[in-house]
């Protein structure tokens, strides 16, 4: 697939790239080798100073940044500068407190064992296999605690996002850091293989389908190379019998329908008590129908189209084959433009075990709604899923929420708002979602050398 800017409101090409050759891979993968070995050397508050800046200039420059997201994926321009927001306000955060997450652990030993302590040090070069859904925030998690860590990266985007992609690259480049500590490629599926067996290369990790990331793994693991996945999910919204109804159902709106719902912790499962089902549901379609669909640059659009025609072709054909396999679809709102990359705000209803969506995960404007008579049946149900990334839980009770959460198999769990992220709280899941985590001071663990360094007593018993 080409590198390719298409608006996906308009199908309009706009800009098209070229792919790197493979003597530009080679020289790529030279220059980040070299800038490793002298970035490593570099203190902390040298990494700080260039990580603070790009986070500046992001802020500086945020209307910039945000059209190209909704130019190239369609997001409503609003969201587009909030996720520029969130992603300077990674960069600060990794910047003010890398230092801290990778001072030396000194370890409680008995004097005869010596002075035992723990110190972090760089990996080296760092690949980063990203998708087009948050063109800069899914980076700015990977590449900012790696390089304040002192390794460097190569950035492999989604091919329908290559403008954001030169956009953040340029940011690096522009807040002084060295050539070659933030590299962006146009590769191919065979360079990406290529780059992840260089042995200049010492970890990848991957944010997408779990198609590529059973392909990148595999690759990964033939070379023994460390790896990150985040590989999507099926998040459930249980709505328990004491659950301010008017409340759960904004937030069940905006759980489902942040980013068009192109969200991999986006609220997908809604598990709804009995009690409280019908009401649910009449205001949750009230408020779904209400989505204006629309010109993702005007501030008015409140449904914009999905990343591309390809994306809406692929989920209203699961609507289609959930419908076939007995599920009822309950539409919502307006009729959606018949141009552009528009899906029909949608609820499915009956979804049964045996059906082909019950266990795919929806990226869309799209919900499965099921009504349960107790929380076990809601908790069956949540977790009987390949997924296990987010999920949430909504009730009056919180310290009953925090036990139902519990039980919840995920990575992370929400009581009374859905799954969402922020620079402290760590990102990750179980199961087919991947595994590793990414943002707090877990996020900067994982690509870093835990070094045991102990000054034994030269007459120490062995």
């Amino acid at each position: 697939m080409p590198y390719q800017t298409v608006n996906p409101y308009t199908g309009e090409v706009l800009a098209t790239y070229t792919e790197i050759s493979d003597t530009e891979l080679q020289d790529v993968l030279s220059r980040a080798q070299s800038a490793y070995e002298t970035w490593r050397q570099r203190t902390f508050d040298d990494r700080k100073e260039i990580t603070k800046r790009a986070a500046q200039i992001m802020r500086e420059r945020a209307d910039e940044f945000a059209r190209l997201l909704t130019l190239e994926m369609g997001k409503r321009i609003s969201e587009s500068r909030e996720e520029v927001g969130l992603s300077a306000d990674i960069l600060d955060y990794y910047a003010d407190h890398a230092e801290s997450f990778l001072a030396p652990h000194r370890l409680d030993t008995d004097p005869q064992e010596g002075d035992a302590v723990v110190v972090s040090s760089p990996l080296g070069v760092l690949l980063g296999v990203q998708p087009w859904n948050f063109p800069y925030y899914q980076v700015a998690r990977f590449a900012a605690p790696n390089i304040m860590a002192g390794n460097v990266v190569m950035i492999k985007h989604a091919s329908i996002v290559p403008q954001s992609a030169l956009a953040f690259a340029g940011l690096w480049a522009e807040a002084g850091a060295p050539q070659g500590v933030y590299t962006n490629v146009f590769a191919d599926k065979e360079q990406v293989s290529k780059i992840i067996g260089d042995p200049r290369v010492r970890g990848v990790g991957l944010t997408g389908s779990e198609s590529a990331g059973k392909a990148v793994a595999s690759r990964a693991g033939k070379a023994v190379k460390k790896t990150t996945m985040e590989l999507g999910g099926s998040d459930p919204l249980i709505a328990l019998p004491d659950a301010d109804v008017d409340k759960t159902v904004e937030w069940a709106v905006w759980g489902r329908m942040h980013n068009c719902g192109q969200s991999c912790v986006a609220s997908k499962r809604f598990l709804v008590a009995n009690e409280i089902a019908d009401e649910f549901l009449e205001k949750f379609k009230q408020a779904l129908g209400r989505f204006c669909a629309g010109d993702p640059m005007d501030e008015q659009t409140t449904l914009p189209p999905l990343s591309s025609q390809s994306a809406a072709d692929a989920l209203k054909a699961q609507v289609a084959e959930a419908v076939e396999h007995g599920a009822e679809a309950i539409t919502v709102g307006d009729p959606v433009p018949a141009t552009g990359a528009f899906v029909q705000p949608t609820i499915l209803m009956g979804v049964k075990r045996d059906n082909p969506v019950y266990g795919q995960e929806l990226f869309g404007p799209v919900a499965m709604f099921f009504r349960v008579e107790d929380e076990d049946e809601a908790l069956s149900i949540a977790n009987d899923t390949d997924y296990g990334l987010g999920g949430s839980v909504f009730t009056s009770d919180t310290k009953h929420g925090k036990e139902i959460a519990e039980r919840i198999d995920s990575g992370m769990v929400f009581v009374n708002h859905p799954t969402w992220s922020k620079p402290g709280l760590p990102f990750g899941g179980v199961k087919k979602s991947g595994y590793g985590r990414e943002l707090s001071w877990l996020g900067i663990q994982e690509f870093v050398n835990k070094k045991l360094i102990n000054v034994v007593p030269i007459d120490a018993p062995p």
